[in-house]
C-alpha cells in the first residue's frame, strides 16, 4: 500500500462488488482450511476467514488485477491471526529459532529424495495413506510459524518468493524454517513409521507431500 489513498482509483460500488466476487471469493474454501490449520479452532477460523474478507473488501482498490489474489488474501489472513487471534489461541507462542540452531542439521537444505522406481512408488504411496492422520496430528503440533510454512508450500503449492511476501520474511529465512519445520514433522513421523513396520528414514519422508524445487 505505497500509494496514497487519493491516488488509488475509485471504483463504483457495482464494479467493486463485481471484481471483489470474482477474483477474491473463489479463494474462499483453501482460506477457510489455512484459518482452521492456523487456529485450530472452527468459530475461530470462521471469524479469522470473515476479518479476512472485510479487510479485503475495505481496501480492494489496493489489489492489482491480475496479481496473486490468493497470496494477497493470505497475507491479509496472517497479519490479521498474528495480530488478534494469536493473542487469544492456545498455540505455543513464537518459537525462538536460537534455541533450537544448533540441535537440528541445517546443512543440504535444498535436497529431499528423489523418487525411486515404480516399487518404491507403490510402497511410498501406502506410507501416505496409513499416516494421513498421523501427519496430521503432527502438523498441528507444531509451534504455528513452523505449521505456517508446511502449511503454505506442501499444502497450498506457494513458491518461496510468494511465501516470503505472505509472511513478510526473506527468501533464505523461509528456506531454513522450512527445512528445521519438515525436520520436526519427520522426527515426529519416524517412530510411528517404524510402529506400523517401515523402519528406515525414507518411509518418514514419503509421509510428507512436497520437495525443496519450488521457486
Amino acid at each position: 500500500m505505497s500509494e496514497s489513498p487519493e491516488r488509488v482509483p475509485k471504483l463504483s460500488k457495482e464494479e467493486k462488488d463485481r471484481r471483489f466476487q470474482a477474483e477474491l471469493m473463489p479463494v474462499l474454501d483453501p482460506l477457510y482450511n489455512f484459518a482452521y490449520r492456523l487456529t485450530l479452532d472452527e468459530d475461530d477460523a470462521n471469524d479469522l476467514v470473515q476479518e479476512t474478507y472485510l479487510k479485503a473488501y475495505r481496501f480492494f482498490e489496493y489489489f492489482e488485477p491480475g496479481t496473486n489474489a490468493k497470496a494477497w488474501l493470505f497475507r491479509i489472513l496472517k497479519n490479521s491471526f498474528i495480530n488478534d487471534f494469536r493473542k487469544k489461541s492456545k498455540q505455543p507462542a513464537k518459537v525462538d529459532y536460537s534455541e533450537i540452531e544448533g540441535y537440528y542439521n541445517t546443512e543440504d537444505v535444498e535436497a529431499e529424495g528423489d523418487v525411486g522406481s515404480t516399487s518404491s512408488d507403490m510402497r511410498q504411496q501406502a506410507v501416505r495413506d496409513l499416516i494421513g492422520d498421523e501427519v496430521a496430528s503432527a502438523l498441528n503440533s507444531l509451534p504455528v510459524d513452523f505449521r505456517t510454512v508446511i502449511i503454505l508450500c506442501d499444502l497450498e503449492g506457494f513458491t518461496y518468493e510468494e511465501m516470503a511476501k505472505v509472511l513478510d520474511i526473506p527468501i533464505g529465512t523461509v528456506r531454513s524454517r522450512l527445512h528445521r519445520a519438515r525436520n520436526f514433522l519427520k522426527e515426529k513421523l519416524e517412530k510411528y513409521a517404524k510402529s506400523m513396520g517401515y523402519g528406515s528414514e525414507e518411509d518418514a519422508d514419503a509421509a510428507m507431500t512436497g520437495d525443496d524445487d519450488n521457486d
